[in-house]
């Protein structure tokens, strides 16, 4: 592990937590704090400390507001994805619900490029129609063509498979027909660096079958281009299961792909601000809105959102020292565009008065472990800068899950959410995370419970990330964890930006007890899966 920053000084850490908050957040039952306050109390009552903050904002309330997302994606196709109606919907409920609490709100809007279902059909030596899906940065339009195996790897134990990562891979085989399509397995490098490869030996369309090796490495994949590769493609990319890949691997195949033209669908993220005394010091924390076409997305993200709706709500009253915004982001699954395009948008004046933002993406996974964005790089070198200041908001999270004794890892601080565009323009950034893809290990089930073997999220990306897919503990713990933070920053973020505030007669949180030390080259997401960057459609 590397070298953990210096500890800040015991004044620095006298953070915002009343004693009396301090005393329920450590000894409460968990269903008990899970309920929340009468409404009528809370709708007229200016929740000053933690304490009243958390008996109005409770993990009820955010159940309460995921239904909400479940029967959006109900009414709209079974998901709330970017460019379709169930995302229009969410917006709607969004800015009606915050509208009602009393904040600003306004619709940031910005382009977006959609693309429409695309098709996969195996025409020899089977006649089979499967589902399928295009990945971002896709080419697009009809192919009609042979399918040409490249070093794929179709008996077990199909690890490692390293088929496409090389340009080598592709020696040797004929890509001198009219339409050719590559049949290419995930693994080992990036889905971008494997269609490129493709493309530049002549290929005229790419099929991604999953690897095979696990259950959660078996289904239908879709997911990102971008990365090492930083184009578009010229050429149709889509995704395959594992079973299709064996398939379409059969000698004598070929196969009729389409990915359609792609559409221009503007969008929007939702502002809700509420006015500080200081309004040039301002505190944000977002989580992306949108799902993946495959599913409702309920816990990537109905659950940062809804956090973030419930808090909000519960703060309808306060008057801070420091202003607060709230920001609900579009297209995340498609390449983080919506905050992109919000903090490309700002002036350089209006981006020096964010003292920090705070990102809560997947904090209710059912299979989850509870993570805070290493910026100190405890557990992990972070691949960018990390602002300065963003240490101390990692430290509040950390004494936060201290306070209440319970454990925590690191997840690495890479950029792959939403916090990218703060984070490149050198705002403090900070965040939690309960995992997507990766595998829970049996040290990791004998700390946080659960089971080991099976993903942090097995419905992650999938048509079952439902209602069903929370862990209420894990909504309960991160819900308390969001609040002492947003509270803490309204009050003052001296902490972070040496701005002061109101000097708050709060105790000091403890000294963070450390992390876990159980993750690793990951932090809840493969390397060749980018979560900040999904598909448009089923992965």
């Amino acid at each position: 592990m590397m070298q953990r920053s210096a500890p800040r000084s015991r004044t620095a850490r006298a953070l915002a937590i009343g004693a009396a908050s301090a005393l329920a957040l450590a000894l409460v039952p968990a269903g008990a704090a899970l309920a929340g306050g009468s409404s009528n109390k809370c709708d007229n009552r200016n929740n000053n400390t933690i304490a009243k903050l958390l008996e109005c904002a409770s993990a009820n309330g955010v159940m309460e507001h995921l239904e909400e997302f479940q029967s959006i994606a109900d009414a709209n196709g079974g998901n709330r994805a970017a460019g379709l109606p169930g995302y229009d919907a969410s917006v709607e409920y969004v800015v009606d619900t915050l509208q009602d609490a009393g904040w600003n709100v306004t619709l940031d809007e910005f382009p977006f490029t959609f693309i429409g279902p695309s098709t996969l059909s195996q025409t020899a030596p089977v006649v089979a129609d499967y589902e399928t899906g295009s990945f971002t940065g896709t080419g697009y339009g009809p192919i009609d063509g042979t399918i040409v195996p490249v070093d794929v790897v179709l008996t077990a134990p199909y690890d490692p498979v390293t088929s496409g990562c090389e340009a080598a891979d592709f020696a040797g085989l004929d890509f001198t027909g009219s339409n050719d399509i590559a049949l290419v397995q995930r693994g080992t490098c990036e889905f971008g660096v494997k269609a490129r490869n493709a493309q530049d030996a002549g290929a005229e369309a790419v099929i991604i079958f999953n690897q095979g090796n696990t259950p959660e490495r078996s289904g239908l994949i879709t997911g990102t281009l971008f990365g090492a590769n930083t184009e578009a493609l010229d050429i149709p990319v889509v995704g395959a299961s594992f079973e299709q890949g064996l398939a379409l691997a059969q000698a004598g195949s070929t196969a009729s792909i389409f990915v359609p033209a792609p559409e221009e669908r503007p969008q929007v993220n939702v502002i809700a601000e509420l006015p500080g005394k200081n309004d040039t010091n301002v505190v944000m924390a977002g989580a992306h809105l949108d799902s993946v076409q495959a599913g409702p997305g309920i816990n990537d993200n109905g659950s940062g959102s809804a956090a973030l709706i419930e808090i909000a709500q519960a703060l309808g009253k306060l008057k801070p020292q420091n202003t607060l915004r709230f920001a609900w982001w579009g297209a995340e699954e498609s390449g983080l565009l919506g905050s992109a395009a919000y903090v490309d948008g700002l002036s350089q004046p209006e981006k020096d008065e964010i003292a920090l933002y705070l990102n809560f993406d997947m904090i209710a996974s059912p299979n989850s472990i509870f993570m805070v964005y290493d910026s100190d790089e405890s557990g992990y070198e972070a691949p960018v800068v990390v602002p300065e200041g963003s240490v101390a908001i990692e430290d509040l999270f950390e004494s936060y899950f201290t306070l209440i004794r319970q454990p925590y890892d690191d997840a690495e601080f890479s950029g792959r959410s939403d916090y990218e565009a703060f984070i490149l323009n050198d705002i403090p950034s900070g965040g939690l995370f309960t995992g997507a893809e990766v595998v829970k290990t049996e040290q990791q089930a004998a700390i946080w419970g659960g089971t080991a073997g099976e993903q942090f999220d097995q419905c992650y990306h999938l048509v079952c990330d439902t209602i069903a897919n929370i862990d209420k503990k894990a909504l309960y713990v991160n819900m308390g964890a969001i609040a002492t933070a947003v509270l803490t920053y309204a009050y003052s973020t001296e902490d972070v930006n040496g701005v002061k505030g109101k000097k708050l007669p709060f105790n000091i949180l403890p000294t963070p007890a450390g992390p876990q030390g159980t993750v690793g080259g990951g932090g809840g997401l493969a390397p060749d899966h980018g979560h900040d960057q999904g598909p448009l459609e089923a992965s």
